[in-house]
């Protein structure tokens, strides 16, 4: 029994000596056990710059570093095993520096493009060419934006920046003067073709005489003449035509004493206003009337227009610049003809009428021998100046001027036939 109690304390006491021997140091902390795991969860911006600027050092520092602190006799856990294969396997790249501030604002000015004017694609070639080539003939802004067709309104304002711009912006007279030289040679002679006459020019012209009658040779010798003056681009066919379109609105030399056309251009005036003319006109019309033969005879003496050759069967004609309509029976319409609307005076054969009505007017005769015309489109026509608006009507004299949608007329009257016609209804009447 004494055996067996002295061998279970010998027992007990060796146990307590290794409890005491593996149990710390007194004054020593016990080492804290942590997990190696990594915890996923979602980055702001700035760490995600920050943990790609630090990636480098925390895996050298966890390839080196981290070995050193875990014991000698404990195992790498699996997590970390993949962690240093993955850094084994790919070594990761050293990551750039940062550019500097500055240098990369200056790498984005420089690829910034360099400024555009804002009109700079609504002017074409085209109209650079002409614009430069109508202010060296007339030297006047306002003339170029009343008489010349662009391939765009431009307002004056828009001219007058545009030419100004070609004076002195270098960027885009660089670029209008490329874009010019390029044009086809067909292209150029055209435009120079639409260039405005200057007042010299025009001046020579109204030296021709409107009772004359040239010919091509007559404006070919005054091109032989005055080859300083004419625009070198002017042909002889081309002065006679704006010669034409002088004497049509009595410009010229000879003509500065009639009446014309030059009334046709006056706005058209008030209610109070057109009464007061009325009654001036009609004053002025009993005393014409009285002198009609005299005045006939000087108005073609001076314009060199002979009266139109009438027939038996035509009771008036309607005369515009480039066609003259006859009017053969007592009832005529005026308009726009279509595929599905056909009347007797098309007046698209004049000039522009898009403006025009389908069905602008009508000119009817009375018995008594009177013209009247009434509108029955939505613009008005002008009689002499005088407004007519739809659903009226108003009485047509000889040399009466008709305007539509700037498109001007003149309605002559076949006087023996209307003299006769009135005779046989004043037979009618007595009877």
């Amino acid at each position: 029994m004494a055996s067996g109690a002295t061998s279970r304390s010998e027992d007990e006491e060796s146990l307590a000596g290794q409890k005491r021997g593996s149990a710390p140091a007194a004054g020593t902390v016990p080492k804290r056990r942590s997990s190696s795991r990594f915890i996923k969860r979602k980055k702001f911006d700035d760490e995600l710059v920050e943990s790609s600027l630090a990636k480098p050092s925390s895996r050298a520092k966890g390839a080196g570093g981290a070995e050193p602190a875990r014991g000698s006799g404990s195992e790498p856990s699996s997590g970390e095993k993949k962690k240093v294969a993955k850094a084994v396997a790919a070594p990761a790249a050293p990551s750039p520096a940062p550019p500097h501030p500055g240098l990369a604002k200056r790498v984005k000015k420089s690829k910034q493009p360099p400024p555009v004017t804002k009109d700079l694609g609504r002017w074409k070639p085209a109209d650079d060419l002409l614009l430069i080539n109508a202010v060296l003939q007339t030297n006047d802004l306002t003339s170029v934006h009343l008489g010349v067709k662009f391939s765009c309104r431009f307002n004056l304002r828009e001219i007058q920046e545009r030419w100004y711009a070609l004076l002195y912006d270098p960027v885009i007279s660089k670029l209008a003067c490329q874009a010019m030289r390029q044009l086809h040679p067909e292209a150029i002679a055209a435009i120079q073709s639409k260039v405005l006459f200057s007042k010299a020019e025009e001046q020579l012209l109204t030296k021709v005489g409107s009772s004359s009658q040239p010919t091509l040779d007559t404006f070919q010798e005054l091109l032989h003449k005055h080859p300083d003056v004419f625009y070198p681009s002017r042909t002889a066919k081309a002065l006679q035509l704006h010669w034409q379109l002088m004497k049509q609105y009595y410009l010229l030399d000879d003509q500065t004493g009639t009446c014309g056309t030059r009334c046709w251009s006056t706005p058209p005036l008030s209610p109070p206003e057109l009464t007061v003319a009325d009654r001036r006109q009609k004053r002025e019309i009993r005393q014409l009337e009285q002198e009609l033969h005299k005045w006939q005879v000087l108005v073609d003496s001076i314009t060199g227009m002979s009266s139109p050759d009438f027939d038996s069967q035509t009771l008036a004609v309607l005369r515009g610049r480039m066609v003259r309509y006859l009017m053969r029976s007592r009832e005529i319409t005026l308009g726009r003809a279509t595929k599905d609307n056909q009347i007797d005076v098309d007046l698209a054969l004049e000039g522009p009428a898009w403006k025009i009505s389908r069905k602008q007017g009508v000119i009817k005769l009375k018995n008594n021998g009177d013209f009247f015309i009434a509108n029955e489109g939505r613009r008005p026509i002008y009689i002499d100046g005088r407004p007519v608006l739809g659903g009226n009507k108003w009485k047509l004299n000889n040399n009466s001027v008709v305007e539509i949608a700037s498109l001007r007329f003149v309605f002559l009257i076949n006087q023996d036939l209307i003299a006769l016609i009135k005779a046989e209804a004043a037979k009618l009447a007595q009877q």
